[in-house]
């Protein structure tokens, strides 16, 4: 059986026996005398935990000769990081920026009011820039300039009010000084705790279980790298690939790939490194999507190695953090609540242009100026759509399959101009005020196209992970009538998966811009 070695030489490929197993202890001891702490503390315990491939065909046909390959096997964790996997980076970061900034009360409070909005605004722009989100590279060097530059905005922001609020210089300067001593601290509260969970991660004080996804030259080389260098903070437990063999390089699999919900539970995992798996992206995204996968937090290595990153890196090996499709908590909350204000006002300020609407529509069709509709919302759930009516369906079988009216000839000059300027659109303000709807997000569709799309497009059930919109970014983009369904769901699919406010912000300045240029149906 193939023997190991822990540290960046080749690989040791000899007979099961006490030669083998001095050879892997003088590798260890090695290990230790060069500093890499996570070798040198391996027991006998981590050596019985670690997994051999006993007969494997692969590795006895293995040439001596060739390239530097390591094979690199997982080790058991430490005792202190078992205790610690909760702990996130923003809970020792935020604190010390805080304290810093709040710091020039300490010497007088005749500022107050100044100091604490430099600290909320401060700390409002480190979160949005990602200054609190973790790195694998943890580098003070490679922070500064975006620290700087956010803590001069916020003091700029909060200088000029001063001085429009103070005619006195004096108070002016006076403040500004005490904003120059607080981000002099911010500065060094961030050295201070950058050079702390260092030394935490390379004693393996905090540390997180990571499964490598892929089983080629990357994954190895990323295997070999979390191994020998701790300070990244991630504890490599395994490979994972479409089949449960052994690569060419003899990088061991915990594994296959649709196994990773089980193994990600079953090993505590906490962070998913995608390498060069052997499937297909669609495959890869499936298995991703599984809620126990989906806690994870996810990087990847870029397709388009040897070109420029911006993301993060372990090694020489260029990392991204592929961020979640956040669909819940305070963020969507404030969604919803933006839905409320805007459907209330917008109901307040067009109510004359509703009342025109609803008397054109009266004098075009008689009684009747609503038209209610069976569409679906969010998760699959039913509910009934209001518009001004344009036309009178013949029954309500035609109502639900009929995909398009824009060249029926029942469609009178006032309903044809409804459409075109989307002012039929108007009484669904009600159905977001009701909750059924959201001012931005995927058009609603009738059930029987809903069933029928689900089942010839893999990615157009995933439109109703949110609530259906009055406007959507597919429609401002041009994909309304008779368009690609595929080209819809990509789109509501892009939405969903970068949502914002500003996003949202964006889809209805181009949606007025639609009504004004009759860019409707």
């Amino acid at each position: 059986m193939p023997g190991y070695s822990a540290t960046g030489g080749q690989s040791l490929i000899e007979p099961q026996g006490d030669r083998a197993l001095h050879r892997r202890s003088t590798a260890t001891d090695a290990a230790d005398e060069e500093g890499d702490p996570a070798v040198g503390r391996r027991t006998s315990a981590s050596l019985i935990d670690a997994p051999t491939v006993p007969n494997s065909p692969a590795l006895d046909a293995a040439p001596r000769s060739g390239p530097d390959i390591t094979a690199v096997l997982p080790y058991a964790g430490s005792r202190a990081s078992s205790r610690t996997r909760w702990l996130r980076g923003w809970m020792m970061t935020a604190p010390v920026d805080i304290a810093a900034l709040l710091a020039p009360l300490l010497v007088t409070q005749h500022f107050w009011r100044g100091t604490l909005a430099m600290a909320a605004l401060t700390v409002t722009i480190f979160a949005a820039g990602g200054l609190y989100v973790a790195r694998r590279h943890i580098s003070i060097l490679d922070e500064l300039p975006s620290i700087c530059g956010r803590l001069l905005a916020a003091a700029a922001v909060v200088a000029i009010i001063a001085a429009l609020r103070h005619e006195s210089e004096e108070y002016v300067f006076s403040y500004l000084r005490g904003v120059a001593v607080s981000a002099g601290l911010v500065i060094v509260g961030r050295f201070v705790t950058r050079e702390f969970a260092i030394i935490a991660r390379r004693r393996r004080w905090v540390e997180h279980n990571a499964i490598i996804i892929g089983s080629g030259p990357t994954a190895m080389e990323l295997a070999r790298l979390l191994r020998r260098y701790p300070q990244y903070g991630l504890r490599f437990v395994g490979c994972v690939d479409m089949s449960s063999q052994s690569g060419q390089l003899g990088l061991p699999l915990i594994g296959k790939l649709d196994q990773l919900g089980q193994l990600v539970r079953l090993l505590e995992c906490d962070v998913l490194l995608v390498a060069d798996p052997d499937c297909s992206e669609s495959f890869l995204m499936e298995i991703l999507r599984q809620p126990t996968v989906g806690n994870c937090d996810l990087w990847a290595v870029p397709q388009l190695w040897g070109s420029r990153s911006h993301g993060d890196h372990i090694g020489a090996v260029p990392i991204v953090k592929i961020g979640h499709t956040t669909l819940s908590g305070p963020r969507w909350a404030l969604k919803r609540l933006s839905d409320i204000v805007f459907a209330a006002m917008a109901l307040l300020l067009l109510s004359p242009v509703l009342l025109l609407c609803a008397i054109a529509t009266f004098i075009d069709g008689g009684r009747g100026i609503f038209f209610y509709q069976e569409r679906i919302g969010r998760n699959g759930k039913p509910f009934h759509i209001i518009k001004f009516r344009s036309m009178r369906p013949v029954d309500e079988n035609e109502s639900q399959t009929n995909w398009s009216i824009a060249h029926d000839r029942r469609v009178g000059p006032i309903g044809r101009f409804m459409r075109r300027t989307s002012l039929d659109e108007l009484p669904q303000l009600w159905n977001i005020l009701r909750g059924d709807m959201s001012v931005v997000g995927p058009r609603p569709e009738r059930p029987y196209f809903v069933e029928k799309f689900s089942a010839e497009y893999p990615t157009y059930a995933m439109r109703h992970r949110v609530p259906v919109g009055l406007t959507g970014l597919a429609q401002v983009s041009g994909l309304r009538g008779d368009t690609p369904i595929s080209d819809r769901a990509r789109f509501d699919n892009y939405y969903i998966e970068n949502w914002s406010l500003w996003l949202d912000a964006k889809v209805l300045l181009r949606t007025v811009t639609e009504v004004f240029r009759g860019g409707g149906r």
